[in-house]
């Protein structure tokens, strides 16, 4: 019964890995929809999303069944209901990558705005968030979590500072306000994906030392104060 279990945990593990996989490379094929302009990157984001939704709904029946058959305790439970959660982040996170690339088909008979830098340097790190997250949980690494988390204030950085830039675009040149706000949109999205991230490095934080990270954490952030 030991050993089934944990050929049913490695399969788990190896679903949640080709999800993450999914994701990170519709980041980086939506982002390339929006600097090339051209349509097979977006469609190639679309067909992958449904591959994403339906491993999501795998990974949930997984779960279910390892809590109902196996009865799982102490750090297989949290290992089990975190794989649940991770799921569902991951699959929003495809979602984002969708949001991308109905904003590169908005802007793609439009001139760009400017040479697209900071907006792909974003998304190489809420890619690498990606990445990170998932090899934490498997690894069970809270050190690793926890400087995923740490990551997330940079990627909130850089999205102010193309805020910033885009903002001053529209003032100087109002015809550019369409152009600018797709791509305010798409720094969002990033930014809602490296939150995705997060989220899961302090789910990994809590499977492995039991300690809730998650709603402290929030609070400091939004007071702009330092966490322990």
């Amino acid at each position: 019964m030991e050993r089934l279990f944990d050929e049913e945990l490695t399969r788990l593990k190896e679903k949640l890995l080709r999800m993450a996989a999914l994701v990170e490379d519709s980041i980086e094929l939506a982002i390339e929809a929006l600097k090339t302009q051209k349509e097979e990157p977006g469609c190639e984001v679309l067909r992958r999303e449904r591959d994403v939704n339906l491993l999501d709904i795998e990974i949930d029946e997984t779960c279910l069944r390892l809590l109902a058959l196996r009865q799982p305790m102490a750090g297989d439970l949290r290992f089990v209901t975190s794989a649940m959660k991770i799921g569902a982040e991951l699959e929003r996170m495809g979602d984002l990558a969708v949001n991308i690339v109905e904003r590169a088909v908005e802007l793609r008979d439009l001139p760009l705005l400017k040479p697209l830098i900071d907006i792909p340097r974003m998304a190489k790190m809420a890619q690498a968030m990606v990445r990170d997250s998932i090899a934490s949980f498997i690894a069970r690494d809270a050190v690793l979590a926890e400087d995923v988390v740490k990551r997330d204030e940079g990627v909130d950085g850089l999205n102010d500072q193309i805020f910033r830039e885009l903002l001053t675009y529209m003032i100087q040149d109002p015809t550019s306000v369409k152009r600018a706000v797709g791509l305010l949109l798409v720094g969002r999205h990033l930014e809602r994906i490296a939150d995705h991230a997060t989220n899961i490095g302090e789910d990994v934080i809590y499977m492995v030392k039991g300690k809730t990270v998650k709603h402290y954490l929030d609070r400091t952030r939004s007071a702009g104060c330092d966490a322990p």
